[in-house]
């Protein structure tokens, strides 16, 4: 009996339809041991940064079916993911399993000739790629466990930090402060519908946006009292040519726009597309297609559209990463139209098979047309319109939710009279930058490279449970927790969370996972300065301030500037002068009023005012002070 393991249920259902009757296909259900939550028992650092694995809490019945079956096997084959955390498994496996000469099977596409094909050309375990993902989940654990500590002693308890997650945080925090920081500027845009000489209508819009309401109304008080004529008429040719198939970023991208699908959520769909044989491996950085799978891509764009639709192409891949898939996210077979048990799997399906086919085709060719116009006499700023129609569909055809919406205009002359119906203005004020879209910031993430297209999903789904971000309709909004905790970590961690060392770091990984970088060393030079660094902040005052408040705001009490802190029930206004005045207000004005059972009352204090206010918890000493000054009394 030949004993093959993988990580799901599925995955083993699929593969085992293309192998013979003396396979058995079993499945391990993900990762069987991991490191324990205790950072005192998970990792030796003396000894060389060596991880101690605890089995994974109701594993063990799965394990030791494994073992018994492992017993009776002539071969064992591990045939997990094909990127660095399937190479993972399979070493725990094998491990855990106390197997001597396990075959690594790897393939991309779940199909019968790929996996008979990858089953002849079985390799052992590959010791770079599972040391580099061993680097990666030890690198994370100490960053994380180590300012994860300090900032619950400094911040508040139950808070986090973590090596990717925190600069995505920073990012998103950094956008926050620009538009809190943004001042608009007012601005009038002027808008004319004319009729032209054929009687058609033509809406033309000013070229300038006016910042004065007196240049505004001269433009108006012209535009009304004169003449106006076609100024100019432009026609040309355009091309739009279609994009690269298919990697894991422009897929959560591109799922985020179309479908409303979260990062996560669309990563948990093409997990199940792929382990049912439906498309190829979906954590790549690779945009190449094989020369088997372009066949059939040629085929079917041929079939379907014409010859004329049909144009070769290859893109280039911008990552240098060792963790790339061999492929880019395609279907297993181009000419299946639709795939997937729910409309979910369907929707990302069609969205993987469009982009693949598209990605094959002609440009599309679009006719563009501008007009522009003035009056016959005077000096104001050109009004024109600009349109735009298909002319040839080529890749648009395959991916027809990219087309956009046809803008036609009517046929006119250059010297053309045209009659002003309706001519106006309206008032508006530039907006500050938008926040950041699910899309947008893994965007973002890749660009800075930081990260790898494995853990993009996981960055956004740490941040919106640990509360540090919130979602407004599409838009990521960091709340007040996050803005602290990121604004604490970028002053006193700042070269930790920087673009720069993230992006190093996971070049530092990529060289482990090629053999060029030594692990123990890689994570000696980061441990070392970082654990310093952690330990020379333990003497910081907690860090609850927001930054002073503006000088509307002033204390109830002295009169004096206010500052923006942050409390369990989220943001309120202080005295800059506490503990010595506990004047407070909420963050809308109202004065802040304690639980009547823990409220103190002053008895110096005719109108009875309270000395614990909500939000503060005075010192024993303070207290004595004030409501025992002349006596030894407690």
């Amino acid at each position: 009996m030949k004993l093959v393991i993988v990580e799901s249920p599925t995955k083993a259902h699929t593969i085992a339809r293309f192998l013979k009757d003396d396979y058995e296909v079993r499945a391990s259900v993900g990762h069987i041991r991991d490191l324990p939550k205790s950072n005192k028992k998970a990792i030796d650092i003396p000894g060389g940064f060596i991880p101690h694995y605890e089995v994974v809490k109701g594993k063990e019945k799965i394990i030791n079916e494994l073992k018994a079956l492992t017993k009776l096997a002539d071969e064992v084959y591990l045939t997990t993911d094909p990127d660095r955390e399937g190479e993972s498994i399979a070493w725990h496996l094998k491990e855990i399993l106390k197997l001597k000469n396990p075959k690594r099977v790897v393939f991309h596409e779940i199909t019968e000739e790929a996996v008979k094909d990858a089953f002849l050309h079985a390799r052992t375990i590959d010791e770079n790629l599972r040391m580099a993902q061993e680097a990666r989940r030890v690198l994370d654990r100490l960053f994380g466990y180590d300012l994860s500590g300090l900032i619950w002693k400094k911040v508040r308890y139950g808070l986090s930090a973590g090596r990717v997650q925190s600069p995505a945080l920073r990012i998103l925090v950094e956008r926050e402060r620009e538009i809190q920081q943004f001042i608009p500027e007012i601005y009038w845009a002027i808008q004319g519908v004319f009729t032209t000489e054929q009687k058609k209508e033509l809406t033309l819009i000013c070229e300038t946006e006016p910042r004065e309401e007196k240049e505004t109304e001269r433009i108006l008080t012209l535009a009304k009292k004169s003449e106006w004529h076609i100024k100019n008429v432009t026609s040309s040719e355009a091309k739009r040519s279609p994009r690269a198939p298919f990697i894991t970023s422009t897929l959560q991208q591109t799922a985020s726009t179309r479908l409303g699908f979260s990062p996560s959520r669309t990563m948990g769909i093409a997990q199940k597309l792929y382990e049912e044989g439906l498309i190829t491996y979906m954590r790549t950085d690779s945009t190449a297609l094989s020369k088997t799978a372009l066949g059939e891509i040629y085929g079917t764009i041929k079939k379907t559209f014409g010859e004329e639709y049909l144009a070769p192409r290859t893109y280039a891949t911008k990552s240098k990463s060792a963790q790339e898939a061999h492929e880019a996210i395609r279907p297993t077979h181009a000419s299946q139209e639709h795939g997937g048990k729910n409309e979910e799997q369907k929707k990302l399906y069609t969205l993987i098979r469009e982009r693949t086919l598209a990605s094959q085709m002609s440009d599309a060719r679009l006719l563009k047309t501008k007009i522009t116009a003035n009056i016959k006499e005077g000096s104001i700023p050109d009004f024109s319109a600009t349109g735009s129609i298909v002319i040839f569909p080529g890749w648009l055809s395959a991916d027809p939710r990219a087309r956009g919406d046809d803008t036609e205009l009517p046929k006119t002359n250059e010297g053309e009279y045209l009659t002003l119906k309706e001519i106006e203005s309206e008032q508006k004020q530039t907006e500050p930058p938008p926040r950041y879209t699910e899309a947008g910031l893994v965007k973002e993430l890749e660009k800075r490279e930081i990260g790898r297209p494995s853990t993009y999903a996981s960055i956004l789904k740490t941040l919106l449970d640990r509360l540090y971000v919130t979602k407004e309709g599409k838009a990521l909004r960091p709340t007040d927790t996050g803005e602290v905790v990121s604004l604490f970590l970028e002053t006193h961690f700042g070269n930790y969370i920087s673009d720069s060392f993230t992006a190093e770091m996971e070049n530092d990984l990529d060289e482990i996972a090629e053999g060029k970088r030594d692990y123990t060393k890689t994570l000696k030079e980061f441990y070392g300065p970082f654990s310093k660094e952690v330990k020379s902040k333990e003497s910081l005052d907690k860090a609850t301030t927001l930054g002073e408040a503006d000088k509307i705001h002033r204390c109830p009490l002295c009169g004096k500037s206010m500052m923006i802190k942050l409390g369990k029930t989220g943001k309120f206004l202080s005295c800059s002068n506490f503990p010595e005045c506990l004047g407070a207000r909420t963050i809308d004005g109202k004065e802040l009023e304690p639980p009547k059972e823990t409220g103190v009352l002053c008895p110096k204090c005719t109108d009875g005012k309270l000395i614990q206010r909500k939000g503060y918890i005075l010192m024993i000493k303070q207290v004595e002070q004030l409501l025992y000054p002349e006596t030894e009394q407690k």
